[in-house]
């Protein structure tokens, strides 16, 4: 049946247009089946798909069909018969199972999808990466809704993103079915040549799909639920509790100026969240803020705060427990919510009112990401009664997302088109063994993706997955490997873990005369040195001057060492060795020197970090030729000891002789707390021994770690970096071996005095820097006179609500900061002709758009406002400009036309025409160059935020490890230290197992160390990002203008400014110096 395109008031048209606009689950299903019953259409799969387009033949529809034309066009989908005779049973409607079918049927397989539920209620917001918004562009994402990713928008909330896929899926041919929901398989009952294929298991049982038989089973069901036959592991870290809150959005012109947040987090910006704590009480490690339909809030909030402000009614050691319904003041939960959302944007948004979610309540959850699951296999094959049944995982229940890495939608994406590269080959005949090892071997990147490591020609996306995977290896694992994953009749569900037992094999070998041995090989040959033992062989300090003598001899003159001062000489190596090893010590020196029986086990942990760093050096002769540096797993800990060395610049370390106990003269007493500390649970720092755990900030009660911290040397008190009463530099000091690049670059730094970069009096090194006395102070809450770390605060929280255009992308300020060095040392008159910063990008871009070509229409930047249609200019009327720019901005979209572009944007609703003119007001103070800037830097921010958030995940899961290998080690260490005659046989079997879980736990400190030096430099990331918006407000006003204050004022942040990323060099420079070493090795 053909309807003719120009009848008049053509009710299949106006079917259509209502489908389009459809904005509930039931209401897009309704219309569509009214549509095809309209259009007296029948079939499914792209049969129907076709159907359409030839009875629409409109104007609308086929600016649409035009796009999924060209989307089905691709060969990868062999013109829709690739899987022909594929019956596919798809599980849940989320984003990922929705995009999962729509890519089965073009491929022309037969797919159903159920779905229990019968609405799409989340308004959760997801971060969207550009290729997941080039993707929903050719699906003609803006067809169904006109505001999707407009200008700079990145993200989309759950509920329009599945109406969007949704009315996509209809459209191919993919049958839904609502208020189905899947409980599990029925196995064929017969052979499969007859009727005995598999199907499943439905509530209601009356469905008429409980007859559908099916060969391939793609799960979107969610992180609980996982059909049979898979296995799950979880990695556990730190109590992790997330809020998320969506305020209603009325789109008024104050709510447009607010800008979003994409993502701050205490990990590199403590003084933000210090100050919501000290206004509000409101602990928080990081905060999230999107506009979209509501205005969505995401952070992740501290237990005891929420136990201070009543949110939690009783603190309770079981999770579910502890945030179950009748254990939360849901009253107090809201406002808690509401309170920092307000301080967040800097109480710009007038009036929030909460967003209702399905059940009509407050759009306010609470709940924990502790413990993160993810499968560990994505697909198997079961065969029963000679039936093969094809499983596969997408979404959260393959792999759960870390939701503050914005990493949900996109990799759940990407495991979509890996499921139906797979149904594909299978279908195609591949043996079923090739097929589970070609997509294990795809599983094993996609944890591990980001916009940075994939393709970027993301317009040659398809599910081939060589179109998105650099140099993928399609054959890493073999079928060999995985014939464990196709699975004949029932399913036994207790499957056997192969790591269970790794301890006992690893531990196989006799380590400890392993080390024994290799200590008495490097000590070799030096007067008075016999090492026999780990014990009396030691006390004199000489065979541990040896032994690093062997392979630095540069640090140590042994034949200066005093034999006859064992303490001076244990001291003065176990600086050394922290110092310029990057070896922490284990025993104090006194105890080193006196090396008692039951002290033997420190020694030995202590000597086997020695064992690791120099194990794989060459011969002695060689070695003593040239000075080595530890291998890659020391590099790390090594800077940082130097970097904690050079901020605690007036700790004096020197012990001539055995200190009071306060000093660390026993190291099995922990320095904060009193009680035992164990040695494989034992840290230490300024020469303190104590429990990790008990490593936190004297004041703010912060976990503190190794080159994040500060010592106070007159009260004997460690800080963090904030709260250290007398803030130094994190300059390596100058006598230290070169660090930094092209000499010293201390000496060409301005010096560290009132005017530079510690200025306030609680201010910590990688703090965030207050404003210089003469800036102007913005406006906002009170600061309190008490808190003198309040000075800044105000203004740091302008910086995270002030609107965008002032953003600029970091990377531009790096080849500045000398330039501007040199020019500030001119006069005052030769500045004056100086390009500002602003000035040269602006030149830099003038190659945007053609000489003689009009500057497009700003974008809308997050803005929208309701207005009425009489308000819109006329110069609206055309919106080609706008697409074109878009495309620009997310992705180089070759292919599209002009045209299509046009008939696109057409489809745009008056009121995002009404909001597009709010920002024809702001066109000359935001042109396209500086709105660039401005999407660049949050770009940059939100990169930064998604790596601190994945460290600060890390750092968690090393943590909750320690503590497990602490457990097992308590109990090693108290086996071997009891004398109850145990055989000898059976102690070197403990020692054997204590010394592989030191080495495990070096292994850990090393990586802890790692992520701490990038943790330093998001630190600097951030400091520099908040200086140049402070240098740039005062560049930016007339010179004639300017005060003696305010050109004081622009003269320090330069130094400032200098400095920061004089730092940043410095770390540059020793990763370099690292990633050398270990290649090197």
């Amino acid at each position: 049946m053909s309807v003719p395109a120009d009848e008049p008031g053509n009710p299949a048209h106006a079917i259509f247009e209502r489908f389009l606009r459809a904005g509930e689950c039931r209401e897009v299903l309704s219309c569509f089946g009214e549509l095809c019953q309209h259009l007296g259409l029948q079939g499914r799969g792209l049969q129907l798909y076709h159907g359409l387009k030839a009875a629409l033949n409109y104007w609308s529809a086929k600016a649409l069909w035009s796009k999924l034309d060209k989307k089905a066009g691709h060969k990868d989908y062999d013109q829709g018969t690739a899987c022909a005779s594929t019956k596919c049973l798809v599980v849940g409607a989320g984003p990922c199972g929705l995009r999962a079918a729509i890519e089965l049927v073009l491929l022309g397989a037969r797919v159903v999808l159920v779905e229990k539920r019968d609405s799409f209620s989340r308004n959760n917001v997801l971060h969207l990466w550009p290729f997941t918004i080039h993707d929903l562009r050719a699906l003609g994402a803006k067809k169904f809704y006109g505001r999707f990713c407009t200008g700079t928008l990145d993200h989309i909330s759950i509920r329009q993103l599945q109406l969007i896929l949704l009315k996509v899926a209809l459209l191919l041919g993919v049958e839904v079915h609502i208020n189905v929901q899947f409980k599990g398989l029925v196995p064929p009952a017969g052979k499969a040549g007859g009727h005995g294929g598999w199907r499943a298991v439905l509530q209601p049982s009356s469905s008429p799909l409980s007859h559908y038989e099916f060969d391939v089973l793609i799960s979107a069901g969610g992180g609980k639920f996982v059909p049979e036959g898979f296995k799950r592991k979880e990695t556990r870290g730190k109590l992790a509790i997330g809020i998320t809150t969506n305020f209603i959005n009325h789109h008024s012109r104050a709510e447009v100026e607010v800008a979003e947040i994409s993502g701050v987090a205490r990990i590199y910006n403590q003084k933000f969240f210090q100050n919501l704590y000290n206004k509000t009480g409101i602990d928080l490690e990081n905060i999230v803020y999107y506009k979209d339909d509501t205005h969505y809030f995401v952070m992740t909030a501290k237990k005891q705060s929420l136990l201070k402000k009543g949110v939690i009614l009783q603190d309770k050691a079981d999770i579910e427990s502890l945030l179950s319904p009748e254990n939360v003041n849901r009253s107090a939960l809201l406002s808690y919510a509401k309170e920092a959302a307000n301080f967040s944007t800097n109480y710009r948004l007038p009036q929030l009112e909460f967003a209702l979610n399905h059940r009509n309540l407050p759009d306010v959850d609470m709940f924990d990401f502790t413990c993160m699951t993810r499968s560990e296999n994505a697909a198997l094959v079961r065969e029963h009664n000679g039936a093969r049944l094809l499983l596969g995982l997408v979404g959260d229940c393959l792999v759960e997302p870390f939701w503050p890495l914005g990493t949900g939608v996109a990799r759940g994406f990407l495991a979509a088109f890996d499921a139906a590269w797979m149904v594909r080959r299978w279908a195609a005949g591949t043996p079923p063994l090739e097929v589970l090892a070609e997509r294990e071997s795809i599983y094993q990147h996609l944890s591990q993706t980001s916009p940075d490591n994939t393709n970027k020609n993301i317009s040659q996306y398809s599910i081939d997955p060589a179109t998105r995977y650099p140099n993928i290896n399609l054959q890493a694992i073999k079928a060999s490997q995985v014939r464990d994953l196709y699975l004949m009749g029932t399913v036994e569900m207790d499957h056997k873990r192969k790591s269970d037992n790794r301890l006992s094999t690893a531990v196989s070998g006799d380590a400890y005369e392993e080390l024994l041995s290799w200590c008495q090989a490097s000590t070799a040959g030096y007067r008075g040195v016999a090492v026999t033992d780990f014990t009396s062989s030691w006390t004199s300090g000489l065979a541990l001057c040896a032994l690093i003598h062997r392979f630095r001899p540069d640090l140590v003159d042994f034949d200066s060492v005093d034999p006859q001062d064992p303490i001076q000489t244990h001291q003065m190596m176990l600086d050394t060795a922290e110092q310029e090893l990057g070896i922490q010590p284990v025993l104090s020196s006194a105890e080193m020197a006196t090396m008692a029986e039951p002290d033997r086990l420190g020694l030995i942990t202590y000597l086997s970090q020695f064992y690791e760093a120099f194990k794989t050096s060459p011969e002695a002769e060689e070695v003593s030729k040239k000075p080595l540096s530890p291998r890659g797993t020391r590099g790390a800990i090594l800077f940082l000891s130097k970097l904690q060395k050079s901020r605690n610049m007036t700790h004096k370390r020197a012990q001539q002789h055995p200190g009071p106990p306060a000093r660390g003269e026993s190291s099995d007493a922990c320095y904060f707390c009193g009680r035992r500390v164990y040695i494989l649970e034992r840290a230490s720092a300024e020469g303190r021994f104590f429990h990790r755990g008990c490593f936190q900030c004297w004041q703010c009660g912060a976990t503190l770690r190794l080159g994040d911290y500060a010592f106070d040397e007159e009260d004997g008190h460690f800080y963090c970096s904030l709260h250290y009463p007398n803030p130094p530099s994190m300059d390596l000091p100058q006598d230290e071996p070169p660090a930094l690049p092209d000499g010293d670059a201390a000496a060409t730094r301005p010096p560290l005095d009132a005017g530079s970069l510690c200025v306030a009096p609680k201010e910590g090194a990688f703090s965030p820097l207050h404003p210089p006395a003469a800036a102007p102070q913005p406006g906002g809450e009170p600061v309190a006179a008490e808190d003198d770390a309040d000075a800044g605060d105000t203004e740091e929280q302008e910086l995270l609500a002030e609107p965008e255009e002032d953003m600029s992308e970091e990377e531009d300020v790096r080849a500045e900061p000398q330039a501007l060095a040199e020019e500030g040392e001119e006069s005052g008159g030769r500045r004056k002709i100086v390009l500002t910063p602003l000035e040269k990008l602006k030149l830099s871009t003038l190659n945007l758009t053609a000489e003689g070509e009009p500057e497009p229409p700003p974008k809308p930047a997050r803005r929208w406002l309701q207005a009425a249609p009489e308000v819109l200019p006329a110069q609206w009327q055309g919106q080609n400009a706008w697409e074109e720019e878009e495309e620009e901005v997310a992705v180089e979209e070759g292919g599209d036309s002009e045209k299509e572009e046009e008939e696109e944007e057409e489809g745009t609703d008056l009121g995002m025409m009404a909001e597009l003119h709010l920002d024809l007001e702001e066109e000359e103070k935001y042109p396209t160059w500086k709105r660039t800037l401005a999407r660049r830097a949050r770009e940059a921010q939100m990169k930064r935020f998604c790596k601190a958030q994945a460290i600060q995940r890390r750092l968690e899961e090393i943590e909750v490890t320690f503590r497990e290998l602490e457990q097992q080690g308590i109990k090693l260490e108290k086996l071997l230290r009891d004398e109850d005659g145990t055989p000898a046989d059976k102690k070197t079997q403990w020692m054997n197992q204590l010394l592989y879980l030191v080495q495990k736990k070096n292994s850990l400190m090393s990586e802890e160390s790692d992520l701490m030096i990038v943790v330093q430099e998001l630190k600097l990331q951030e400091q520099q990002w908040q200086l140049d918006q402070k240098l740039r407000s005062y560049m930016n006003r007339e010179e004639s203008l300017k005060t003696p204050e305010d050109h004081a004022a622009e003269q320090e942040i330069l130094e400032q400014l200098v400095e920061v990323v004089n730092k940043r060099n410095v770390l540059i420079h020793m990763q370099e110096e690292k990633r050398l070493s270990e290649l090197r090795a």
